[in-house]
């Protein structure tokens, strides 16, 4: 309703206002003409209803107000404010009209100087964004196996005993050094800064994790710090940014390689689970086997080409004993025509003494002579000939390879199947394939010494 008051002199003509009426008038007075703003004081009084409202009484030095804040604008406050706290609510004048009781309804509070605060947040924000801090271009993304881990945080916060257990169990194999720093208090942005320093100097991380748990905005704001800042855009270690809850966003968060919401989830991206290493080198081990036995198969293919086109060492001796065999019949063959030839020219020779009466016995022990010399003459040829078959069957033997491997050397075939004849040939690493003269073996190199430079 709407009430004029139209003040005469005449009471008789004055509208009689119950009190109800007029706390309704004053009530829609205040909405209508006080506009929507922002107060600053102390809470005192403060009482939180089983309904979930908030009433409590905001006061300075000077003065003080009853204030109510309903449940529905309560739950997004973030925090529950506490008797001494100095707060900010933005808030409507009204009246509760049944007692007549002038009061604040608040719709929003915030700590004091949270807008101060944040007003320099946003500056900084848009000078280091102008300044290209911010850009993707810059970002890198965490290795997924680091050689180490590294955290900056607290020594005593809940976030490190989150991260270390997230790693503990995702990644146990990965060493963790912790960079200790206070993260609140005047002195922590500072000295933050100078641990993200200190890894990068050291170099023994392949990641470094920035942490703390959650909080107020005043809580945060050693992340919001610009040498912190500027120190993480610099670092050239890959930065995950783990700073407060999901809702919570610093500095540190926009500046960083990458932004996780809590500090578990930074610790999550920080490398890749031992369960998925585990399955992949399984993987990768069975595709090995299957690659190995593929090439044992191709190699004992190839063997058996080559074993195809390779005369057996009893083979060629047969064919060298034939061929000597052939050459004694030559031998004797040869032997016999000159006896022969000689046989007939001693017989000429008889008759001509014959007719001559030649002295027939020195003639006799010229011919024992000459019989002598043939004789010694096919010993020699016959030793020379036998000692040459040796010396030849003396080469084959040294020449079988079976021989050779059945006195403790092996033939080395490298990965290709090709025969390694130096060390300078091998690699460590290599699988080699060992034919003894009974049985083969695999071998991995290990190490290659005596190689000239």
């Amino acid at each position: 309703m709407t009430i004029g008051f139209a003040v005469t002199d005449d009471v008789f003509t004055r509208e009689i206002l119950t009190v109800a009426q007029l706390n309704q008038a004053v009530g829609q007075l205040l909405e209508q003409n006080v506009p929507l703003m922002w107060v600053r004081g102390e809470v005192s009084n403060f009482t939180q209803a089983a309904s979930g409202h908030w009433y409590f009484t905001l006061k300075d030095s000077r003065a003080a107000v009853r204030a109510v804040m309903f449940r529905s604008r309560a739950g997004a406050v973030g925090f529950v404010p506490r008797p001494g706290d100095q707060v900010e609510v933005r808030a409507r004048v009204s009246l509760y009209e049944a007692r007549g009781d002038f009061q604040l309804q608040a719709e929003g509070m915030r700590r004091a100087g949270l807008g101060n605060l944040y007003e320099a947040f946003l500056r900084l924000k848009a000078q280091l964004a102008s300044e290209g801090l911010f850009d993707a271009e810059r970002k890198r993304e965490p290795l997924r196996l680091p050689r180490a881990i590294g955290v900056v945080t607290s020594l005593h916060a809940a976030a490190l005993r989150d991260v270390l257990s997230a790693l503990a169990r995702r990644a146990p194999q990965v060493p963790v050094i912790v960079y200790p720093a206070p993260v609140q208090g005047a002195d922590s942005a500072a000295r933050l800064a100078a641990q993200v320093a200190v890894a990068n100097a050291r170099g023994e991380v392949d990641t470094l994790l920035l942490v703390r748990g959650g909080g107020s905005i005043e809580d945060l704001w050693s992340f919001n710090d610009e040498q912190l800042a500027r120190q993480v855009a610099a670092s050239r270690i890959t930065v995950i940014s783990g700073v407060g809850h999901e809702t919570d966003f610093t500095i540190a968060d926009f500046v960083a390689d990458v932004r996780a919401p809590t500090p578990t989830a930074a610790a999550e991206l920080a490398c890749a689970p031992r369960t998925e290493l585990l399955r992949a080198l399984d993987h990768a081990a069975q595709a090995l086997v299957r690659a190995q036995r593929r090439r044992l198969d191709q190699a004992m293919q190839r063997l058996d080409r080559a074993s195809a086109q390779l005369v057996s060492p009893a083979q060629r001796l047969t064919r060298q004993g034939e061929r000597l065999e052939a050459l004694r019949h030559r031998l004797a063959a040869a032997w016999r025509a000159p006896q022969g030839r000689r046989a007939a020219r001693v017989a000429l020779a008889a008759q001509s003494l014959v007719h001559r009466a030649p002295d027939a016995v020195r003639a006799r022990e010229r011919v024992q002579g000459l019989a002598g010399r043939l004789i010694r003459a096919q010993a020699r040829l016959l030793e020379s000939r036998g000692a040459k078959l040796a010396a030849a069957g003396g080469q084959l033997r040294a020449f079988d390879p079976q021989n050779t491997l059945a006195r403790g050397y092996a033939i080395v075939r490298g990965p290709g199947g090709a025969i390694v004849r130096a060390a300078a040939q091998l690699q460590a690493g290599q699988r080699l394939m060992l034919a003894f003269g009974q049985g083969e073996a695999l071998a991995d190199v290990v190490q290659v010494d005596g190689i000239d430079a």
